[in-house]
């Protein structure tokens, strides 16, 4: 099937090509805008000193990589069930399994990035700094660092972070559209009448030399 042929299958088919998506797409937007929470992110970040660290310039560079190595650690160590235990405990809460948690350690600096995501932005907050606080005191307990100082504390964002509704709908008419586009080619894959000149001459090779005109019946 050719480029042409397939824009004229479509334009036989325009209602469903057009229909579908839209359709896909009001589906996806009501799931969205009423069934799915916002979303808000804190941020705070923590800065690593390794034990062996010191202010001699000339040994500025071992400094620096000593403690990214640490960093990379506490980065792992912020996961653990030690520091998300008594995160919860300082919080009042069983655990914080209703939070989502990444992290993020820079190999060209000693700063750990935390991010915290939850339904309820001063929660997300609060969370993000008693993560921030126990880890920076098991580090020091376990770990040879020094001091994992908050550079900036997480305060309680005022705009969600998720989810991203556009991005959803907008896949969704897309999918909507490739779903149309797929009934179509497959109908006309299966459908073997011939309804014209021109495939009477591509299914048989040979040219139509004469049609008889349809005649109706009375």
């Amino acid at each position: 099937m050719t480029l042409l042929e397939l824009l004229q299958l479509l334009k036989r088919h325009l209602f469903l090509v057009i229909a579908l998506p839209i359709v896909c797409a009001i589906a996806a937007a009501g799931v969205c805008y009423t069934m799915m929470s916002n979303t808000y992110t804190a941020t705070t970040s923590l800065y690593v000193l390794a034990e062996n660290a010191n202010d001699n310039s000339s040994s500025l560079g071992s400094t620096l990589n000593a403690s990214q190595l640490v960093s990379n650690d506490i980065a792992a160590l912020i996961k653990s069930d030690r520091v998300m235990n008594g995160a919860a405990e300082d919080l009042g809460l069983e655990n914080l399994n209703a939070f989502k948690i990444s992290v993020n350690s820079q190999t060209t600096t000693r700063v750990i990035t935390l991010s915290v995501t939850g339904k309820d932005p001063q929660q997300a907050a609060d969370a993000a700094n008693a993560i921030a606080s126990e880890v920076s005191s098991v580090a020091q307990q376990v770990m040879d660092v020094r001091s994992v100082n908050v550079v900036d504390e997480a305060s309680a964002p005022t705009k969600p972070s998720g989810p991203n509704r556009p991005m959803y709908v907008a896949v969704a008419f897309l999918a909507g559209l490739f779903l149309a586009i797929a009934i179509v080619v497959l109908k006309d894959m299966l459908n073997t009448r011939v309804s014209n000149s021109d495939e009477v001459e591509k299914l048989l090779g040979i040219p139509v030399i004469g049609q008889f005109p349809a005649v109706k019946k009375g």
